[in-house]
């Protein structure tokens, strides 16, 4: 069946399965940051946003997203690489397998929680499994970059 998505702010017309998940739609029209992992929404790697919040691709419909707003890290490049010079910095980067779903999680983290600990932070990356760090580094990483945000008075 034909739909229409937006995706990345683009109208995108696609034949899709009924039973297909948003992450092989995305995969097989070139959004290749969109990775798999588990295909049971354990792992986060197929994290991206629908109208804005983070949601595991892997086992989201396709045709559930229909009308709605889709966002991949291609959409939000500014951002990411923002934040992943903070990673590179904290040596949180290690191979970068988890690295779009991770960030797609901590960008969203960004715009809904205020001035989050590391209680709320460790709850919000649950799910986000990665297993090159010891997640100390891109805990470093997550407080130092929205530090840097709140310096500058920036709040997504």
């Amino acid at each position: 069946m034909n739909v229409v998505l937006i995706i990345n702010n683009k109208k995108r017309k696609v034949d899709v399965k009924p039973d297909e998940f948003l992450l092989d739609t995305l995969r097989k029209i070139g959004y290749t940051s969109v990775r798999r992992g588990c295909d049971t929404s354990s792992c986060g790697l197929c994290t991206i946003w629908v109208d804005g919040k983070a949601v595991l691709s892997c086992t989201y419909l396709t045709v559930r997203a229909v009308g709605k707003s889709i966002t991949t890290l291609e959409g939000v490049r500014e951002e990411a690489k923002e934040f992943t010079g903070f990673l590179a910095d904290e040596g949180a980067d290690q191979c970068g397998y988890c690295a779009p779903g991770f960030i797609m999680t901590v960008l969203a983290m960004e715009k809904e929680l205020d001035n989050p600990g590391d209680e709320e932070i460790y709850h919000y990356l649950n799910g986000n499994l990665c297993r090159c760090t010891g997640y100390k580094g891109q805990i470093r990483a997550i407080r130092k970059y929205l530090e840097s945000k709140a310096q500058r008075g920036e709040k997504r």
